[in-house]
């Protein structure tokens, strides 16, 4: 398979996105690389992620591609999940305390912060509308940061979310109940199922 294959297969598999960190991995070379970009007529987006002039502009995946620490929550995580029906927009994400977002607040994400030993509870993986993984928090975590953003985050928006929650063959209570008592929200968690199951 010569060079141009192997970015033409690389290209292929991630749905008309290149990152010259993949392709440096197979071992092609940076000039090689940036031979194959003007050959294809691809288009940067973001740093080392260029994309086909007929790919599916992926926001949440150029959002990944240059934060690979964050995770996809709230209400940018119930939509991963199935559990709301538009697009959020400002996408919403969670990084560590202590992190520097004012890059992605600047671009008009939503950021939320937490302490690190919260922070990896529940980090999972979903994909995007253009069909790109992306690490988001499970059903559970996303229902207790909901709630513990219920303040910034429409009242009926919240309400829904929990209702398709609890109506979820997936839901996992136990877990829920688990992760209510890690973020300080178990009462409130109690009172909100107590209505809807």
């Amino acid at each position: 398979m010569s060079k141009f294959e192997s970015l033409d297969s690389l290209v292929h598999e991630n749905n008309g996105y290149l990152k010259t960190s993949e392709a440096v991995a197979l071992g092609v070379s940076k000039p090689y690389i940036s031979e194959y970009i003007r050959a294809h007529g691809l288009e940067r987006v973001a740093h080392g992620l260029y994309m086909t002039q007929d790919a599916w502009d992926d926001g949440m995946y150029v959002i990944q591609t240059r934060y690979p620490a964050a995770v996809f929550s709230h209400e940018t995580a119930l939509y991963l999940h199935s559990l709301a029906d538009r697009e959020p927009t400002p996408y919403s994400i969670t990084l560590k305390a202590g992190a520097n977002a004012a890059r992605l607040t600047s671009q008009g994400v939503k950021v939320y912060k937490v302490k690190e030993v919260l922070f990896h509870k529940g980090i999972t993986q979903a994909r995007s509308p253009a069909g790109h993984m992306l690490r988001v928090y499970n059903l559970e975590r996303t229902i207790c940061d909901l709630i513990r953003s219920r303040n910034n985050i429409e009242t009926q928006e919240l309400l829904s979310a929990i209702r398709e929650y609890a109506r979820s063959k997936e839901k996992n209570i136990p877990l829920l109940m688990r992760y209510a008592q890690a973020f300080s929200v178990e009462k409130l968690i109690r009172q909100y199922l107590e209505v809807l199951l």
